[in-house]
């Protein structure tokens, strides 16, 4: 018997699961339930959506699916000495991609940013002899499958080969990001999720604590997630959805950040507004 999933996030949750009304992530203000209402449907291990696979650079592998399963995050491999990452890993676990990663070393271990991006984490894990799951402990009321692969950690926590999670908060309060310290040429890189999410203009990032909502955060916790990232080293970001800062980044996140601030804050105004105190 296969795992449930929720069609609409693709999370997964235990093969005898007794399964709630509604998904509890997506019953959330951060994500939503179509008008249609809430689906279910079995993991399935035969699916046949095309893996695309793109290197962003040595040592990082971007992967995703065709057509999209769920939210549609593009996950990553990262390979280190100690082994390979599989970061933010689709609800799926077809030939493709289970066939891929057998072909490409394996996987050693499995995070993701916050639990919206976790899919079918546990059952990849068990796939690979059961690596461990890397989940934030604030964060573990939304794990929809528990399992004794997963792993809570907290603050901080190296994965493998010095490749680190870091807590941010935000979006959650256990959001996290990735640091690639030897990545970009050994300027270091980020692996973002949307902790910290790319935009349409270039040189610009955002924070948001629902993105299809449009639910701001507040000026504490931007301020909280550009304090602990810019405590890194990196000059590269990728965030979930396909977007990079290719150069400058952190430069990219304290800009963007002072501009979400002064705009929350009333702290910029439009030149225009007839109506903002001066």
């Amino acid at each position: 018997m296969q795992p449930w999933m929720c069609v609409f996030c693709a999370n997964e949750f235990a093969p005898d699961a007794d399964l709630p009304e509604v998904c509890p992530i997506c019953d959330d203000d951060r994500q939503w339930i179509p008008t249609s209402g809430q689906q279910w449907t079995r993991l399935d291990e035969n699916a046949d959506n095309a893996l695309d696979v793109a290197e962003e650079e040595p040592g990082l592998i971007r992967l995703s699916l065709r057509p999209a399963v769920g939210i549609g995050q593009r996950g990553f491999l990262v390979a280190t000495l100690n082994g390979n990452i599989l970061w933010e890993p689709p609800g799926f676990i077809g030939p493709s991609l289970v066939g891929w990663l057998e072909e490409h070393g394996g996987v050693e271990a499995i995070a993701a940013s916050h639990p919206h991006l976790y899919g079918a984490s546990v059952s990849l894990s068990h796939r690979f002899g059961g690596v461990p799951v890397f989940y934030n402990d604030l964060d573990r009321r939304w794990l929809t499958r528990p399992d004794p692969v997963v792993e809570f950690w907290s603050g901080e926590a190296e994965v493998l080969g010095g490749v680190r999670l870091i807590q941010c908060g935000g979006h959650f309060p256990g959001s996290a990001v990735l640091h690639l310290p030897d990545a970009a040429d050994g300027r270091g890189a980020l692996l973002t999720g949307d902790t910290v999410k790319g935009v349409m203009q270039p040189g610009m990032v955002t924070f948001m604590r629902s993105y299809p909502n449009m639910i701001p955060l507040s000026p504490r916790l931007v301020r909280q997630i550009v304090d602990r990232v810019t405590a890194l080293p990196f000059d590269r970001l990728y965030d979930a959805f396909g977007v990079v800062v290719d150069k400058d980044a952190r430069e990219v996140v304290e800009t963007s950040a002072r501009r979400y601030i002064g705009w929350a804050t009333d702290e910029i105004i439009d030149p225009d507004d007839p109506y903002a105190a001066r």
